[in-house]
């Protein structure tokens, strides 16, 4: 049996598998920077409806700024570096220095083997938690990238299986502080591991990236202030001690919400005042407490 769906203005997430269910068919409605709002047709079977109801496929990911192209999966890209081609022909990624840390970052190193490492598409990493699609990686390093210069200290909230962590270290460089926290302890050991393997092994040897096994919504006073704070799940506000660890000067990316969801860049002004503007509707798991997050695993 059949089914079509019509999904406006709002897509949640995609599972890879069901990419190429896609009808050929979509409406562009307005442009907004270097994005398309669309209105997206689809016809997929019952079996991968399942997928769907799945709720580790319905988390992490702006949606609805992409065109159809963006949307396809990129399965049959085997290298990193395509990849990020990819999302540079299509405009997700227009930075030169966003490109060069995503082409030495390997996602493939931080994603569950046996899976498509370089599909533009969410996974389930266990407990519950999900690796982000590589376009919102890279949105949210771009959002970044100013606050992310050499020396820079950056936090990355629910850091998962490290590799946003290890992007940003990548960007602040040995002189800098890149600082991962996750409530799950496994997935911290995971991220080590991870990150071990990759170009950010270095810095993750001498200490000027580190990851740790706390509550991501208290921060983590140790390396504050922070010039960047990535925050990787929904929160239903903005954490007060998160607002408290940024630096004057410096930036907050944190989706926010709870059903809906959007994308919040949070600026510190020099007074601490902060300045709040939303980038895009996302849908991302809950920040949440460890126990609360592991209660349905």
């Amino acid at each position: 049996m059949n089914a079509s769906y019509s999904y406006f203005p709002v897509l949640v997430a995609y599972d890879s598998r069901v990419s190429c269910c896609y009808a050929a068919t979509t409406t562009t409605s307005r442009t907004s920077h270097h994005r398309s709002i669309v209105s997206l047709s689809l016809s997929f079977s019952s079996s991968n409806l399942l997928f769907f109801q799945n709720p580790n496929f319905l988390t992490g990911n702006n949606t609805i700024f992409v065109t159809m192209q963006r949307f396809c999966s990129v399965s049959g890209i085997s290298k990193n570096k395509a990849m990020v081609e990819r999302l540079q022909h299509f405009g997700v990624i227009t930075s030169s220095k966003v490109a060069e840390v995503m082409e030495s970052v390997d996602r493939a190193l931080f994603v569950p083997s046996g899976s498509a490492p370089y599909d533009d598409s969410p996974m389930a990493i266990g407990y519950n938690a999900t690796i982000s699609a590589p376009h919102m990686h890279a949105t949210c390093l771009q959002l970044l990238e100013e606050n992310l210069q050499p020396g820079m200290h950056a936090l990355d909230v629910g850091s998962g299986t490290g590799y946003l962590t290890a992007c940003f270290a990548m960007m602040v460089g040995p002189q800098g502080r890149a600082v991962g926290v996750e409530h799950i302890p496994e997935l911290v050991s995971l991220a080590k591991e991870n990150i071990q393997k990759s170009a950010a092994a270095t810095l993750l040897k001498d200490g000027s990236l580190s990851v740790h096994v706390g509550d991501g919504r208290e921060g983590w006073p140790e390396f504050a202030p922070y010039d960047v704070i990535h925050v990787g799940a929904a929160a239903p506000e903005i954490p007060q001690p998160l607002i408290d660890q940024l630096k004057p000067g410096g930036r907050m990316v944190i989706p926010v919400g709870n059903i809906f969801q959007d994308l919040k860049v949070v600026d510190k002004n020099s007074d601490g005042s902060i300045s709040v503007r939303t980038e895009t509707s996302v849908r991302y798991v809950p920040l949440t407490s460890r126990e609360a997050q592991l209660r349905s695993y």
